[in-house]
C-alpha cells in the first residue's frame, strides 16, 4: 500500500476545505507541505517577513469572508508572526496559523529554533492552540482548527507541526474528514424577533450600527433589505463598509459619524440596533460621544459575552446576524416615517466636506491630506479594493472612500497595528485578481513592511501604494505638540524619504508628487503601468486629523492630565 507524508495529508485537507491559497515565508520545517502544494495547485504567496505573511492571511479572511492560512517556520518565524496572531484575535478574524517546530524526539535537547513552547505562547491569543504529535491525525486536527476559526465568533487558531510529524509517512488509505467547515448558523427565537422589532418601532430616531459580524455572516443583502423596508440609517465600522453601498441614501459610513450629530447641535439617536459589533473604542468607549447614555439598545451578536459590556442592553440576541436580519425581514409590518431623520443623518455624515472643502482648491504644496485622500478616492471610484494604514492617514482616506461591496475596505482594528497596509494589499490583490487595489499608507507605517514591494513584484501584483509623506509619525507629532508644545518633539520626526525610489529599486513604478496638480496624473500613470507602484506624496504636517483631536480631547490643564488615546485623568 502506498504511503504519503504528513504534508500531503495537510494539503489534501486544505483542498477538501476549498482553500487554494496560503501565505508564508519559507522554512525547511514546512517543506513537506510546500512540496504537496506543488502537486495540488495550492497557491503559495511567499512574503519577505513572517509578520507580513500573517497580516496577509488576516486580510485574505477579511476580504473574502473565508479562513486565511499563514505558515511560518519555527522559533523566530513563529515569534515574528505573533503580532499578526494578536491582531487577528482582537479583530475576531478567522485565520489558521501554522508553525513548524523541532522533532519531537529532540525535546529538552536545546535544538535549533526550539527550547520554548510555541503552543503556550499562542494560547492566550487564539481560540485553540495545539501541537500535532501523530501524522495520521493531521487531517482531522486541521479540519478541527478550521471549524473553530470559522464557527461562532471567528478568530485565530494555532497549530504547531513538528518536522518529524510532517515528514513521516503513513498509509494513504486513511479517509479525510467529511465535514470541514459546517454551515449551521444560529437563529433568533420568534420571541426575540418580536421584542427587538417592538423596541425599534417605538423609537423616534433609530440607527443601525453594523460590524464585522455582519460581514462574516454575509448579511449584506439582508441588511440592505431591512434598512430600506424600515427606513433606518445605517452606520458601519471598517470591517462592514460596503455591505450597504456608500452611495445608498441610508448609508452613513463610520460609527464616528454619529458623534457629528451631537456636534451640529441637533437631536441624537434614541435607539440603536447593534449588529455584530462590540461596544468599545469605536463606539466611544465609556463616553457618550458616539451613543447617548440613555439610548435604547438591541444587540445582536454571535457571542453572548458581549452583551452588557460597558452599558445595558434592552434586547439581547445571541445569533447569527444574517439569520436575525432574515427573520426581521420575514416578520415585516409597518414602520414609522423616519425619512426626515434618515436624511439628516446622511447629510451630517458628510461633515468633513464642510470642514475641509476649501482644501480641495489648494494649488500649492505640500498637499492637504484631505485633498490627497479625495483625489485618490475620485480616481479609485467604487469598484477597487481600498486599503488604509497609518495613524492619521487611514482616517483621512476612510472619510472619503467609496465602497459598494463588503470586503473591499481594509484597515487597522483594535490593536492599532501600523504596517498592515502593504500585506493587506498583497492579499487583497491575490484574492481579487480582476480588481485593482490601492493602498494609502503613512510614511511611518510604510517603513514597517516596505520590503513587501518585492513580494508584489515577484507575484505580479499591480498594487498602487500611495504614501502620505509628512516627514514624521503624524499622530505622534501632533499629540506631542498639543500636549507639550511645538518645541518638545522627540522620537517622532522622519526624513522626507524618497519611498518611490525604494520601490523602484524593487522593480516597481515610482512617482513623486509635491503639488495637488501632480497627484491625479501620477495616480493614473501608476495604474496604467500595470506594475506594482509607489506614489510618494508630500502632505502637510501642519494639518491635524480630527481623529487625533477627538482622541486627545480638550482638557483642563490645571485639573487634568491628558493621556494620548485614552480618557484624561485627574491631576
Amino acid at each position: 500500500m502506498s504511503k504519503v507524508s504528513g504534508g500531503e495529508l495537510f494539503v489534501q485537507t486544505l483542498k477538501k476545505a476549498g482553500i487554494d491559497t496560503v501565505y508564508t515565508l519559507h522554512g525547511g520545517h514546512l517543506d513537506a507541505i510546500y512540496q504537496a502544494c506543488i502537486d495540488h495547485n495550492i497557491r503559495v504567496v511567499d512574503t519577505r517577513h513572517e509578520a507580513a505573511a500573517g497580516h496577509c492571511a488576516e486580510a485574505h479572511a477579511k476580504t473574502t469572508g473565508q479562513p486565511g492560512i499563514a505558515m511560518v517556520t519555527a522559533g523566530p518565524g513563529f515569534a515574528n508572526v505573533l503580532t499578526a496572531i494578536v491582531d487577528a484575535w482582537l479583530d475576531c478574524t478567522p485565520v489558521v496559523f501554522i508553525a513548524g517546530s523541532p522533532p519531537l524526539r529532540d525535546a529538552e535537547t536545546n535544538p535549533l529554533q526550539g527550547g520554548f513552547s510555541q503552543v503556550a505562547m499562542a494560547a492566550p491569543v487564539t481560540k485553540w492552540s495545539h501541537q500535532i504529535t501523530q501524522t495520521h491525525r493531521i487531517p482531522h486536527l486541521l479540519a478541527h482548527a478550521l471549524r473553530i476559526a470559522a464557527s461562532g465568533r471567528p478568530g485565530p487558531v494555532f497549530l504547531d507541526l513538528p518536522i518529524d510529524v510532517l515528514f513521516s509517512q503513513v498509509n494513504a488509505a486513511g479517509k479525510l474528514p467529511e465535514t470541514i467547515i459546517p454551515d449551521a448558523p444560529s437563529a433568533p427565537t420568534p420571541e426575540q424577533v418580536g421584542a427587538a422589532l417592538a423596541v425599534l418601532r417605538t423609537a423616534k430616531r433609530p440607527v443601525i450600527m453594523a460590524g464585522g459580524g455582519c460581514w462574516f455572516s454575509q448579511a449584506g443583502a439582508e441588511l440592505t433589505a431591512f434598512a430600506h423596508a424600515a427606513g433606518i440609517p445605517v452606520y458601519t465600522n471598517n470591517r462592514a463598509h460596503g455591505l450597504i453601498p456608500t452611495s445608498d441614501p441610508l448609508a452613513c459610513k463610520h460609527f464616528a459619524n454619529l458623534a457629528a450629530l451631537a456636534g451640529d447641535g441637533g437631536e441624537r439617536p434614541d435607539c440603536v440596533l447593534l449588529l455584530g459589533a462590540r461596544l468599545g473604542l469605536f463606539t466611544g468607549g465609556q463616553t457618550d460621544d458616539v451613543l447617548p447614555y440613555d439610548i435604547d439598545m438591541v444587540h445582536v451578536d454571535i457571542d453572548a459575552r458581549e452583551f452588557g459590556r460597558i452599558r445595558d442592553v434592552d434586547v439581547a440576541i445571541a445569533a447569527d446576524c444574517r439569520e436575525t436580519l432574515a427573520a426581521f425581514n420575514r416578520a415585516g409590518g409597518d414602520w414609522p416615517d423616519w425619512s426626515a431623520w434618515a436624511k439628516r443623518c446622511k447629510e451630517v455624515s458628510a461633515w468633513h466636506r464642510h470642514e475641509f472643502g476649501e482644501a480641495l482648491d489648494k494649488t500649492t504644496g505640500p498637499v492637504h491630506p484631505y485633498q490627497a485622500a479625495s483625489l485618490i478616492a475620485e480616481v479609485a471610484g467604487d469598484d477597487m479594493v481600498l486599503v488604509a494604514d497609518g495613524g492619521e492617514t487611514h482616517t483621512w482616506f476612510e472619510m472619503v472612500a467609496q465602497v459598494n461591496a463588503g470586503g473591499r475596505f481594509l484597515t487597522m482594528g483594535y490593536l492599532g497595528c501600523l504596517g498592515v497596509g502593504m500585506p493587506f494589499a498583497v492579499a487583497a490583490q491575490v484574492a481579487h485578481p480582476d480588481r485593482r487595489v490601492i493602498c494609502v499608507v503613512g510614511d511611518g507605517a510604510v517603513g514597517l513592511n516596505i520590503q513587501e514591494f518585492d513580494t508584489m513584484v515577484r507575484h505580479n501584483l499591480p498594487v498602487v501604494v500611495v504614501v502620505f509623506n509628512n516627514k514624521g509619525w503624524g499622530m505622534s507629532v501632533h499629540g506631542q505638540q498639543l500636549m507639550f508644545g511645538k518645541n518638545r518633539l522627540i522620537a517622532t520626526e522622519l526624513a522626507g524619504t524618497h519611498y518611490h525610489d525604494v520601490a523602484a529599486g524593487f522593480g516597481c513604478h515610482g512617482e513623486y508628487v509635491e503639488t495637488p496638480a501632480e497627484l491625479k496624473p501620477a495616480l493614473e500613470r501608476a495604474l496604467a503601468s500595470g506594475k506594482p507602484a509607489c506614489v510618494n506624496v508630500m502632505v502637510d504636517m501642519d494639518v491635524i486629523a480630527p481623529f487625533t483631536l477627538a482622541l486627545l480631547g480638550n482638557w483642563d490643564r490645571e485639573a487634568q492630565i491628558a493621556l494620548p488615546y485614552y480618557a484624561n485623568i485627574e491631576a
